[in-house]
């Protein structure tokens, strides 16, 4: 089997790191290109750090990793601290990783990939703001050929949003970004808190990875520890959702997630609903789909693949 190729962009966040964990113990099925990160979570000076110290924990120096956007396009970076400590990776024994940072700033990088590549060679995996990847289209249009999709986490429609009554906190930090990326063209895979809160870290699921008896698995166990706090507190569920890492499942096993194939919108003029997905999930409004959205998970299945690769690392 060749491996898919693939470019992450994200902004680590624990959910992120888990993601990038995930990836990078795949390296049969993903051929990591590179990961580009961007502010959103935390800075963009934690969010690119982050991001290294994951490959270092996984092993994989191999991959480049570049730093790409500071702030949205348009409007004021909104962080998460709150959600994800001081560090955007609270857990986890931070230091300056040896993993030097490349010097090519991100959107260069993903400019000068994809227009070395043939068409609808390359799979974009955003997990974060889509600064980055919104930028490398606007700054480039020749690229978006050479997509083959966008796997991406963000959005909501069923469960209402998580950082205002209707907005997912990825969309909402860029929403010009956002409808740049889904207006793009491209086929769109779209992880958003439909699915990914029915993506619960359990007790039982957290007890699982915490018996993975290896510096990956006590880090993983630790950063989801600490993650999962705030969003118990919030729904009050049996854990937090686990956003990020259900794009690289996805990837592995497309079986366990459920989808539709609808347009989505993104709202950018409303201050009261900015950063909106406008999932017409029933067709009304008449326009061509452009994302399957995603509304259902094999949720013990995920964790299943999550625990099992985990531990090969």
């Amino acid at each position: 089997m060749t491996a898919k190729p693939i470019i992450i962009d994200c902004d680590p966040g624990q959910d992120d790191a888990i993601m990038l964990l995930l990836a990078a113990a795949a390296p049969a099925e993903l051929d990591i290109l590179g990961i580009t990160a961007v502010a959103g979570n935390v800075p963009l000076a934690l969010t690119e750090r982050n991001a290294r110290l994951m490959c270092e924990l996984a092993g994989r120096t191999d991959i480049p990793i570049f730093a790409g956007c500071s702030r949205p396009m348009v409007r004021d970076l909104i962080t998460a601290e709150e959600v994800h400590g001081r560090t955007g990776i609270d857990g986890y024994d931070i230091h300056e990783p040896a993993i030097p940072l490349q010097e090519k700033h991100a959107v260069d990088f993903l400019v000068d990939c994809l227009m070395s590549s043939e068409d609808q060679a390359v799979t974009l995996v955003p997990t974060g703001p889509l600064t980055n990847v919104a930028m490398a289209i606007v700054k480039e249009p020749r690229i978006v050929p050479k997509i083959n999709e966008i796997v991406l986490m963000g959005g909501a429609f069923r469960e209402g949003g998580n950082s205002t009554p209707s907005a997912e906190f990825n969309i909402l930090v860029d929403p010009h970004a956002a409808h740049v990326v889904f207006a793009c063209g491209r086929p769109i895979v779209a992880m958003g808190l439909d699915v990914t809160h029915k993506a619960l870290t359990t007790k039982q699921r957290l007890a699982a990875i915490g018996e993975i008896d290896t510096r990956v698995g006590r880090a993983a166990h630790a950063m989801l520890e600490f993650y999962d706090r705030h969003d118990i507190e919030k729904y009050g569920t049996d854990g937090g959702p686990l956003h990020d890492p259900c794009t690289i499942a996805y990837l592995l096993e497309p079986g366990l997630f459920k989808t539709k194939h609808v347009h989505v919108g993104i709202e950018i003029n409303s201050e009261q609903t900015m950063g909106e997905t406008t999932v017409d999930y029933w067709g009304v409004t008449k326009h061509a789909p452009n994302t399957h959205w995603v509304h259902d998970i094999d949720a013990e299945g995920f964790y299943r693949l999550l625990t099992e690769r985990l531990a090969r690392l």
